[in-house]
C-alpha cells in the first residue's frame, strides 16, 4: 500500500499527461477509444502518441485526446489529426469513411464538440452545428 506522499507524487507526475489530453493547442490528435477501437489496439496507440508528444516537448502545440464511437469500426484503431484552418468538405468525409455517398447530400449535425477553427462545407448544416463551428472561430458554408 502506498503512502499519501507517494500517491501525491504520482498525481503530480501524471498532471502533465492529463493536461496534454485536454489542451486546446494548434494541433489536435484524436484517437478512437470506443469498444472496437480498444479491441483493435487503440490503447497502445493513444499511449504512444501521448508519450511521443511529451518526449518531443510539443505539449504547448499538440493536444492528444480520445473520443468514443465514430461509426467506422472496420478501420479501427482510428487516429484523426485536426489543425486550425483546415477545410472540411463532403469529399474529405468520404475519404475519411464518415459517409459513403454524395448522391443524397451531406448534412453536418451538431453532435460533439469542435475545438479547432475549421471551414466546413456541406449540403446542409444543423443550427447547432453552425453555431459550434462559428463559436470555435470557423466558417460554415452550404455548397
Amino acid at each position: 500500500m502506498k503512502s499519501l506522499a507517494e500517491l501525491a507524487a504520482i498525481r503530480d507526475k501524471m498532471k502533465d499527461k492529463v493536461v496534454l489530453r485536454e489542451g486546446t493547442s494548434d494541433t489536435r490528435i484524436v484517437v478512437g477509444m470506443a469498444t472496437c477501437g480498444i479491441a483493435a489496439g487503440a490503447r497502445p496507440v493513444l499511449a504512444a502518441f501521448v508519450e511521443g508528444v511529451n518526449d518531443a516537448g510539443l505539449n504547448s502545440s499538440v493536444t492528444v485526446s480520445q473520443t468514443g464511437c465514430i461509426g467506422i469500426c472496420q478501420y479501427e484503431p482510428v487516429v484523426e489529426i485536426f489543425e486550425d484552418g483546415m477545410v472540411v468538405t463532403p469529399v474529405e468525409l468520404i475519404q475519411y469513411g464518415i459517409t459513403k455517398k454524395l448522391e443524397d447530400g451531406v448534412k453536418i449535425m451538431g453532435n460533439g464538440d469542435i475545438t479547432k477553427k475549421l471551414t466546413v462545407k456541406a449540403n446542409a448544416l444543423s443550427a447547432s452545428a453552425k453555431e459550434k463551428i462559428e463559436a470555435a472561430g470557423g466558417k460554415a458554408e452550404v455548397v
